[in-house]
C-alpha cells in the first residue's frame, strides 16, 4: 500500500481527477451507504440459502424462500447479487434411467394420456425405476409420487431390480402413508416390474386402484417421475459412485423424507413444499366433505 502512494501521491491523484485534497479524504472516512450496507446484509442471507439448499437452488427457489422468510427484495435484486458473489445453482449431469419393456406380459391402457394434474390427495400416482452408481455397481431407486401434492409417498433402494425389490416395497410404504380412499390411477412405464403378476395381484385387490401405463418408448407419458429423478440426480449432495449401500441410503433417506418432501420449494406447487401442500389440500377437502 506505501507503494501505490508513492507511485500515486494523493496531490497528484487529485489533480488528475480534479478534486479536492479534503474532498478525497472526505470520501475515504465516509460510512457505506444504507443501500450498501442493506446489499450486504441481503448477500449473507442469500448465501446462507443457496448454502442449506446444498447450492442447488438458483434465483428463482432463492428468491422465494427470501419472500417466505420476510425479506422485500426484488428477484433482478437477488439475481444481481449472487451474481455478484458467484453463487449460482450446482447440478451434476444426469445418469442412465431406463426399465425393461422388452416382455411379453399384458400391459395396461394409458389411462392419464399426460394429465399430470390432480385437484386431491390419492387421485393420481406416478412411479418409476432409476439406476444409481455406486462403489458396489448399480443400485436401483423406486418411488410413488402422488401428483395433487408431488410428495413421494413410497420408495425403496435396492442392490437388485425385481420386482420384489423395487416396486412391492414402495408400493406398500405408498399404501401405509396414504390409503385409496376413492379411485385411484396407478401410472407407470411398462417395465416388467409393473407388469409381473406378483405386482398386479397386489393392485387387483384394490378396487379402487386403476393400473395406467405410458406407451411404448414414451418417456413424457410420465413426465412427472422423469422430473423428480432429474431433481435428484442433479441435487444428491454427494458423488454416489464413491460410496457402498449403506452410506447411499442414509443420504437418499435425508434426501427425500427431510429435503424434498418438507423443504424444497417446488415451482409447479406455486413454490409451496410437497408437505405444506398436502396440508392445504387436505383442509380444502375437510371443508368441501
Amino acid at each position: 500500500m506505501a507503494e501505490h502512494r508513492h507511485l500515486f501521491p494523493i496531490v497528484k491523484m487529485s489533480e488528475v481527477f480534479g478534486v479536492s485534497r479534503s474532498g478525497y479524504y472526505s470520501w475515504m472516512s465516509r460510512e457505506p451507504s444504507d443501500r450498501a450496507k442493506e446489499n450486504r446484509r441481503l448477500k449473507r442471507r442469500i448465501k446462507q440459502v443457496w448454502l442449506d439448499s446444498g447450492k442447488t437452488y438458483g434465483s428463482p427457489r432463492i428468491h422465494q424462500q427470501l419472500l417466505r422468510d420476510g425479506e422485500t427484495a426484488s428477484r433482478p435484486r437477488v439475481a444481481r447479487l449472487m451474481k455478484k458473489e458467484g453463487i449460482q445453482s450446482q447440478i451434476r449431469p444426469k445418469w442412465v434411467a431406463t426399465t425393461d419393456s422388452e416382455h411379453q406380459l399384458p400391459v395396461a391402457p394409458n389411462r392419464l394420456d399426460q394429465e399430470f394434474t390432480a385437484g386431491r390427495l390419492g387421485q393420481v400416482w406416478v412411479s418409476d425405476i432409476t439406476y444409481i452408481p455406486s462403489s458396489q455397481g448399480w443400485m436401483y431407486l423406486t418411488t410413488i409420487m402422488d401428483l395433487a401434492d408431488r410428495q413421494i409417498l413410497g420408495w425403496s433402494f435396492s442392490e437388485g431390480m425385481s420386482a420384489g425389490e423395487t416396486i412391492i416395497p414402495a408400493w406398500k410404504e405408498a399404501i401405509r402413508q396414504r390409503p385409496p380412499q376413492e379411485e385411484l390411477i396407478f401410472h407407470s412405464d411398462r417395465g416388467i416390474q409393473y407388469a409381473c403378476e406378483e405386482f398386479s395381484k397386489l393392485l387387483d385387490a384394490r378396487p379402487l386402484v386403476r393400473q395406467s401405463m405410458s406407451r411404448k418408448g414414451n418417456c413424457w407419458d410420465n413426465a412427472p417421475a422423469e422430473s423428480f429423478f432429474k431433481t435428484f440426480k442433479a441435487e444428491l449432495p454427494i458423488e454416489p459412485t464413491r460410496y457402498r449401500y449403506d452410506k447411499l441410503r442414509g443420504v437418499i433417506f435425508n434426501f427425500i423424507e427431510i429435503w424434498y418432501n418438507r423443504q424444497r420449494l417446488h415451482s409447479t406447487l406455486d413454490y409451496r413444499t410437497p408437505a405444506e401442500m398436502q396440508d392445504y389440500l387436505t383442509q380444502q377437502q375437510e371443508l368441501a366433505a
